[in-house]
């Protein structure tokens, strides 16, 4: 049988490893098989390949040293980096926040886990994914796998020398150029000598190929060329309305700061492709970054109705319900998805929660139970002891939480809200010293809560130590400016201190 048909079967079956054994024997009997190389490079680029829309990490050099500014003090709700108030919002007494101040999302996505911390201490320290406690930067995590996949498919040296290549003689011939910017760019992760492929299949195409412009866009975009990528997204929107090339400009104008712009594109695209479940998913992750939850909501339950089966969708409509006081409603959500056949540790803990709040106390410790033996990772563990411990809390038994609590910890010893409560039970034990400890620890772990500070605040005005209180409570209030026990404690002491 012919090695060539052999080796397109294996590819169409999705068998890359098998497809590039074969090539590769072909390769060596005839080296200018151009079918054979071609068939070689797209296996190749299939292995390492990674949706360039979705996948989307925000580096510490990209946050802190920003230089695409567009207003110093933006006006609230019109950026990411000082999300507003909210609509229809649950307050942050009532919806955990991340760092950057916004509530915790229902479904992980890139850049979700803690949003753009405000100073460079902050950002080395909390972790950037749900995996690691190591901040991403540009040169971790998805980029330096696929640089080191090249090296793995041929360890006796790299399959096309990059060096040597002619690009302007290869961009002539359309159907190879474009296979071999995608080994380039996904294999080889060399986006300098993708640009230069691309820039040469261009002008070989009279700037008439809008494909070549999707992908001289997405080079600018990975080398921080923001102004360029929006240009060619644009210029290839012109010729050729697609979904893909929206999303794009859309995280674009996202990464720039500017989310109203990316509803606009959003929302022009809807005009194109009525309906379309990706580009009304972008416009309610936008909303959800702003805090205006009923927005957000509205495209999401939008999504719904396309899709019946969206996770995402219905995992955020699940977590908005169950922090507006509706856990009835939420675990609704939440077996559906389970009937739908998500089977993780985070769902079946989810559950447990709402049935928790919704007084089905007979399914609350299966849940739980199941979460803990479906949990692989340490953060998740922590997280489900965690909430088992609330649950104690919730059921008047203190012993039960204080262990849970201490289990969380042994899993994470990060885990800052662990550390609070076991400061609020020991102060209710009258252990001021070991309470004191706990919320001096959760004031170090998570700045950005305000529990630790207004605990610490409040147990140091009893004992006496007012300067100390006062310094607490200055930061709850700035954590959550309409905790009103915090204001009430914070007047109080400003009175005091006036007398003095």
């Amino acid at each position: 049988m012919d090695p060539l048909y052999i080796a397109l079967n294996l590819f169409r079956r999705r068998k890359f490893e098998e497809c590039v054994d074969v090539c590769t024997e072909s390769l060596q009997k005839n080296p200018y098989d151009q079918a054979a190389w071609h068939l070689k490079m797209r296996a190749l680029s299939e292995q390492v390949y990674v949706d360039e829309v979705e996948v989307d990490e925000e580096g510490i050099a990209e946050m802190m040293m920003d230089d695409n500014v567009i207003a110093a003090v933006a006006r609230p709700g019109t950026s990411l980096k000082v999300p507003g108030t909210g609509q229809g919002l649950p307050s942050a007494g009532v919806r955990p926040m991340s760092q950057s101040g916004r509530p915790l999302s229902g479904f992980v996505r890139p850049g979700t886990q803690s949003g753009r911390p405000g100073t460079m201490e902050q950002a080395i320290r909390t972790p950037r994914t749900a995996h690691t406690a190591r901040p991403v930067t540009s040169a971790s995590g998805r980029f330096v796998r696929l640089g080191t996949a090249s090296m793995l498919s041929t360890p006796d040296g790299p399959f096309i020398n990059l060096a040597r290549l002619n690009f302007a003689k290869y961009a002539a011939k359309p159907n190879l150029a474009k296979a071999l910017f995608e080994y380039i760019f996904h294999h080889e992760n060399d986006v300098r000598n993708a640009l230069e492929l691309a820039a040469h299949a261009t002008q070989a195409s009279h700037y008439k190929d809008w494909w070549w412009k999707v992908q001289l866009g997405k080079c600018y975009y990975r080398l921080g060329l923001y102004r360029d990528a929006e240009r060619q997204f644009k210029s290839a929107l012109m010729q050729q309305p697609m979904i893909d090339t929206y999303s794009y400009l859309c995280k674009v104008y996202v990464r720039l700061d500017q989310p109203l712009t990316a509803v606009e594109v959003f929302q022009q695209g809807l005009e194109k492709f009525p309906n379309e479940t990706t580009l009304q998913t972008g416009i309610a992750r936008v909303y959800e970054a702003l805090n205006d939850m009923e927005n957000a909501v509205r495209y999401y339950k939008d999504v719904l109705k396309q899709d019946s089966t969206h996770i995402e969708a219905l995992a955020c409509i699940a977590n908005h319900h169950f922090y507006t006081d509706q856990p009835e409603i939420a675990l609704r959500f939440y077996r559906r998805l389970l009937q739908m056949g998500v089977f993780s540790a985070e769902l079946f803990n989810n559950l447990g929660l709402c049935c928790f709040y919704a007084q089905q106390y007979d399914m609350t410790l299966q849940s739980f139970e199941r979460a803990l033996s479906l949990a692989e990772d340490d953060m998740i563990i922590a997280d489900i002891w965690y909430n088992v411990g609330q649950v104690a809390m919730g059921i008047g038994d203190t012993g039960l939480a204080q262990q849970c609590f201490r289990l969380a910890l042994s899993s994470n010893n990060d885990h800052a809200e662990a550390y609070n409560n076991l400061g609020v039970l020991e102060l209710k034990k009258g252990h001021v010293d070991q309470a004191r400890a706990f919320f001096q620890t959760a004031q170090t772990l998570a700045p950005h809560m305000f529990e630790p500070h207004y605990n610490y605040g409040a147990l140091a005005d009893q004992v006496g130590d007012l300067q100390s209180s006062y310094n607490a409570v200055k930061k709850a209030v700035e954590a959550y400016p309409n905790h009103s026990d915090s204001k009430n404690l914070l007047v109080q002491l400003k009175k005091h201190f006036s007398i003095l």
